[in-house]
């Protein structure tokens, strides 16, 4: 099992309810690539996310069929424990949530929670996730100041350092910067390409444009059935699905 893929989705099914919000999904992801997510609204594709970390565990009347493994271990068997889940696979939302403490203490949170006291192994931790997230050289003169302080831009790469500092496998990301003007989203579409060096990453891209310009690979969503995968070059001048090229062209969504 693996086949050089972090990442096995075998017709997995997902329902809320009565209410089938994936529909026999396949679709294998390799490590240190951007996998952009592409769909419309009800497509399934926060729902996708949330199962690789089970988060929808916290949603009552859900079920699944199917199966997901990572790393050729299947997520949904017996035993999993779901904390060490959803650290190694972590998701950032599409609007940040920074703690009401210093930047700093932002970041040093989950190490602290896992028992890391030695100061300076916690700094150093800090200044590794803030470098890896591209923030370090806004924020070191200030490590100390609340995080509220930050804008839209800076404190949702605030919130990828806090889950880069639990040493994350996968990121997921949900539309992380949709609220954000040009120049921010720049700089997280930067960040992304220089972690896909460590990480595999997930990402619902804000738009088409932005998938185009990050994405190595793209999987194009519609009422909970994948329509289409591959290279994002492909999907984007010779998808082979109708139901794609609309979608891409403009013709709905």
């Amino acid at each position: 099992m693996g086949n050089g893929f972090k990442i096995v989705i075998r017709d997995f099914r997902f329902y809320y309810g009565s209410v089938e919000a994936l529909k026999g999904v396949n679709l294998s992801i390799r490590p240190n690539q951007i996998f952009a997510v592409l769909g419309p609204a009800r497509a399934g594709k926060t729902t996708l996310l949330k199962s690789l970390n089970r988060l929808t565990d916290l949603l009552h009347g859900t079920s699944h069929r199917g199966e997901i493994f990572i790393d050729g271990r299947e997520i949904y068997r017996e035993g999993v424990s779901l904390p060490e889940l959803r650290r190694r696979v972590g998701m950032v939302f599409d609007l940040p949530t920074a703690l009401p403490l210093s930047i700093f203490e932002n970041v040093a949170y989950g190490p602290r929670l896992k028992g890391t006291r030695d100061r300076r192994r916690l700094e150093e931790i800090v200044a590794a996730s803030l470098r890896a997230a591209v923030l370090w050289d806004e924020v070191k003169d200030r490590l100390h100041s609340s995080a509220l302080r930050l804008s839209g831009g800076q404190q949702q790469r605030l919130c990828i350092a806090r889950m880069l500092a639990l040493e994350p496998e996968i990121i997921m990301l949900d539309e992380p910067c949709s609220g954000l003007d040009p120049i921010s989203t720049a700089s997280i579409e930067k960040s992304l390409t220089a972690l896909k060096e460590r990480y595999t990453i997930i990402l619902v891209p804000h738009n088409i444009q932005q998938a185009s310009r990050v994405a190595d690979r793209v999987g194009f969503f519609l009422g909970g059935e994948l329509i289409e995968e591959g290279p994002s070059e492909q999907i984007f001048t010779r998808p082979a699905n109708q139901k794609t090229e609309d979608y891409i062209s403009g013709r709905f969504g």
